[in-house]
C-alpha cells in the first residue's frame, strides 16, 4: 500500500471527508485538510489532523497542502439541485483543475476522485455499468459539474500520466450527515413525502462505511489508475424498504400515497419553472433531479469495484442506516 508521506484529503470538514480523515488517524497515516478560514475544524483537531486554512483557488495554500504529499483523495465538492451551474463549475471544475495543475507538479501515488452515480442518464436502470457513457449534458448544475470534472481529471491522466482514480458513488448515507437524510426526515415528520411512481423500484445506496473502504482499495491497488468505478452498498434496497426503514428507526409515520411519474414529471418541470420566474435562490419542493433519484430504478453494477478492487461491502443497508438514523436522533436530542 502506498503509505509512504502525506495523504491530503479535500472537504474534510465535510459529511464524507471526515470519515475518511478519521479513517486515515486510525490507520496512522499522516493527514492533511484544506479548510476554509471560517470551517468547523473542531473534530478534525481533535483527531490530530492537520489543517491548512485556505481555499483549494489559491496558489498558496495548494503549495502547503501539497507539500510532502503522495496521495490526494479529493472530497470536496459543491452539491445541491439548484442553483446556477456557473456556480457548481466554479468549486467542482475550476477549483478541481487548481487542484490537479498543483498535484501534478508532485510525484503523486494516486489522486482518488469522488464523483457520483448520478452522472449517467436521468431513466431506469438495470445493472448498468461503466461501458455505458454518461450524457454530456444534464438537468442540473450539480451533475453537469461532475461530468465535467471526470472529464477534467481523465485529461490530466492522459495528458501527463497522473495516477487518477474515479469513483463514483451512489446516495451516500451514514454519520455526520448533515444534509439529506436530515431533510428527508424533517419532510417525513411533517407528512410531505410520497411515493413517486413504483416504490418498489430500487435506489442506489452505499454506507459511508462502505465507501470508504472502496477509497481506500482505490489507493491500494495498482490496476485501478485510470479506472472508473461504480459504488453502491452491493444489496437491492427499494424506495419502500428504504423510506419505511428510516422512517422506523426514527419513530415517524412512513410515506402515504404515491404520485404517478407521469404526473411527477409535470409538475417537477412546472415547479422549476414557477421558482425560476421567481428568482427563488431554494430548490421547490419536486424538481427533475429529486424526481431522477426518487423515481427511478437505480440498479448499477459493482463488479468492476469488486474484480478489480477486491470490493466487498462490509456493513448491510439495515445496519448502516440505523447508525445514520441514530446519529442524527442523538443530535436533535442533545441540540
Amino acid at each position: 500500500m502506498p503509505n509512504e508521506g502525506v495523504y491530503l484529503v479535500t472537504g474534510a470538514t465535510g459529511f464524507v471527508g471526515s470519515h475518511v480523515a478519521e479513517e486515515c488517524v486510525r490507520r496512522r497515516i499522516p493527514v492533511r485538510t484544506l479548510a476554509r478560514p471560517r470551517s468547523d475544524t473542531h473534530l478534525l483537531q481533535k483527531l490530530g489532523v492537520e489543517i491548512v486554512r485556505g481555499e483549494l483557488g489559491d496558489p498558496a495554500a495548494l503549495t502547503q497542502a501539497l507539500a510532502d504529499v503522495r496521495v490526494v483523495i479529493h472530497c470536496a465538492a459543491k452539491v445541491g439541485d439548484w442553483g446556477p451551474v456557473e456556480e457548481y463549475r466554479r468549486v467542482n471544475v475550476e477549483a478541481l483543475r487548481q487542484l490537479l495543475e498543483a498535484a501534478r507538479q508532485r510525484a503523486l501515488q494516486r489522486f482518488v476522485h469522488l464523483s457520483t452515480l448520478g452522472v449517467y442518464e436521468a431513466r431506469d436502470h438495470f445493472g448498468t455499468d461503466e461501458s455505458v457513457a454518461p450524457p454530456d449534458v444534464h438537468m442540473d448544475g450539480y451533475t453537469q459539474s461532475k461530468v465535467e470534472a471526470e472529464k477534467l481529471v481523465l485529461h490530466y491522466h492522459h495528458l501527463h500520466g497522473m495516477p487518477v482514480v474515479i469513483l463514483r458513488p451512489g446516495f451516500i448515507y451514514g454519520p455526520r450527515d448533515r444534509t439529506v437524510l436530515p431533510k428527508l426526515l424533517e419532510n417525513l415528520r411533517a407528512g410531505k413525502v410520497k411515493y413517486l411512481g413504483n416504490p418498489e423500484k430500487l435506489m442506489n445506496t452505499i454506507g459511508i462505511d462502505n465507501l470508504v473502504q472502496a477509497i481506500f482499495l482505490a489507493v491500494e491497488k495498482p490496476q485501478a489508475i485510470g479506472r472508473i468505478y461504480n459504488l453502491t452498498d452491493g444489496e437491492p434496497v427499494s424506495k419502500r424498504r428504504f423510506l419505511e426503514t428510516v422512517a422506523h428507526l426514527a419513530g415517524v409515520q412512513p410515506p402515504r400515497g404515491t404520485v404517478p411519474l407521469w404526473l411527477a414529471r409535470r409538475l417537477a418541470v412546472v415547479m422549476e419553472t414557477i421558482a425560476r420566474w421567481r428568482g427563488a435562490t431554494s430548490a421547490p419542493r419536486l424538481t427533475r433531479a429529486r424526481l431522477k433519484f426518487l423515481g427511478y430504478n437505480l440498479d448499477f453494477s459493482i463488479e468492476r469495484a469488486r474484480n478489480e478492487l477486491g470490493y466487498c461491502p462490509q456493513v448491510p443497508f439495515d445496519q448502516g442506516i440505523r447508525a445514520a438514523v441514530d446519529w442524527w436522533v442523538n443530535c436533535r436530542a442533545s441540540a
